[in-house]
């Protein structure tokens, strides 16, 4: 049975002026330097990986997405256009056909 690692190591090199900054928010909060560290990467990540996954919309906007969805203009010239560019600058990628309303 293959051992699994529970943590990792991380380690950086940083300017002396920085360490001790870092070391004085730390014991601001009662916390040591590792941990310090790692809660801020984490709050820092999660920040990141949220603006990255969510979309925020008005209301306004909300509205014309989602009715676009329930009921998609025609396909015109110019999404043909845009669709024939896509797949000459993408030739492997892979299209899925979607049925028109008739």
């Amino acid at each position: 049975m293959p051992i699994i690692k529970e943590t990792e190591r991380v380690s950086a090199r940083i300017p002396h002026n920085v360490y001790e900054k870092l070391i004085e928010a730390a014991e601001t909060i009662g916390a040591t330097l590792n941990q310090f560290l790692v809660q801020s990467a984490l709050e820092k990540a999660d920040r990141i990986l949220e603006n990255e996954r969510v979309i925020k919309m008005s209301k306004r906007d909300a509205k014309v997405f989602f009715d676009a969805l329930e009921d998609p203009p025609p396909v015109n010239k110019k999404l043909l256009d845009s669709i024939k560019e896509y797949q000459e600058a993408f030739p492997n990628a892979e299209i899925r056909r979607t049925q028109q309303k008739t």
